[in-house]
């Protein structure tokens, strides 16, 4: 009896610490690889330098990380979805996207601003010579990302604040970002609202001319934000704390490395770097880390995406940020 109850003593023993190996922070070991999800904007540069300097490899090295991966997509729509489907763990993506997939019960917050503004609406030639006022936009076929995207919601919000109806009055289809300047260069739309370098691509070819860019619809809007899963939050924080870390190294060294900043950007998409250059020497954006840059924007988007029926609950802060990350970093 003696050695029975022994017996069960060690077993409760083990079986403790088994669980208590499992307990969140403590299981860094049992991951070891990342998915990042990212599009080919000037917007998210930031993870293009990490990624090709090798940032994110070494810095995540001692955390336990062996490879990361990496998925590209054309517009924060695609990438949310696969972000609810589990297949990728960290994304580079629209603040406005993500408030859709929240809605739809994605489980990650927004633990690090990436850019704000940025994009452009642009229009043929013999449009933009007439362009005075969004009065003058009504009748015209404009292309930009799908609905539930960042151009998407500005566009609409800014129509509808200058008095047009953006289902009756403008005809918006949505695109991404290759067939959306394909389309104004064949003719095809009026004009375009695109996130740059689309934009300066645009106007070197001669198809089309800004006359409006998104910080004059929407000022200091909140663009892209860095998104982390749930899960990487709650059972690997020091992963995530370092995810964050390498974030705000890269987005500081673009912002004092403009010209190699392009040339990384031109190396991973294949656009002429005098292209980005020019791109970046036009635009109205900026790089950002810090979330608290970005909360009360992107509050405001999910409550106008709610107004526009796009999403069925009413989003609060605490339902799309984790701030404490950012916060640790800058008082270390």
């Amino acid at each position: 009896m003696k050695n029975y109850t022994k017996l069960i003593s060690i077993s409760v023993i083990i079986l403790t610490a088994i669980l208590l190996s499992g307990c969140a922070g403590d299981g860094e070991q049992d991951i070891n690889q990342l998915t990042f999800g990212y599009q080919p904007s000037t917007h998210q540069i930031a993870y293009m330098t990490a990624a090709e300097k090798g940032w994110w490899e070494d810095n995540l090295e001692p955390h336990g990380i062996e490879t990361i991966n990496e998925n590209e997509f054309p517009t924060g729509s695609p990438e949310m979805q696969a972000m609810l489907a589990g297949d990728i763990d960290v994304a580079y993506v629209g603040a406005a996207p993500f408030v859709s997939a929240v809605d739809k019960g994605l489980n990650a917050k927004i633990v690090a601003g990436v850019q704000i503004q940025g994009s452009s609406l642009v229009l043929r030639p013999e449009f933009a010579e007439n362009y005075e006022e969004p009065q003058d936009l009504e009748g015209l076929k404009i292309a930009t990302f799908p609905p539930g995207t960042i151009q998407d919601t500005i566009l609409r919000n800014w129509l509808k604040d200058n008095g047009l109806d953006p289902d009756k009055d403008v005809d918006i289809v949505g695109m991404g970002p290759g067939d959306a300047i394909s389309a104004i260069s064949a003719e095809r739309v009026d004009g375009v609202f695109l996130p740059h370098p689309a934009p300066a691509i645009i106007e070197s070819e001669n198809n089309g001319q800004s006359v409006v860019d998104s910080g004059e619809m929407w000022n200091n809007h909140a663009c892209c934000v860095l998104v982390v899963s749930d899960e990487l939050i709650n059972n690997y924080p020091e992963v995530t704390r370092e995810i964050v870390k390498t974030h705000v190294e890269a987005t500081e060294y673009n912002k004092n490395h403009m010209d190699d900043a392009a040339q990384i950007y031109a190396n991973y998409t294949g656009w002429d770097v005098s292209q980005v250059k020019k791109s970046l020497n036009e635009w109205d954006g900026q790089w950002i880390a810090d979330p608290k840059t970005i909360v009360d924007p992107t509050v405001n988007y999910a409550q106008v995406q709610y107004e526009l029926g796009y999403i069925d609950k009413d989003l609060k802060r605490s339902d799309m940020f984790n701030t404490s990350f950012y916060e640790s970093i800058n008082t270390s």
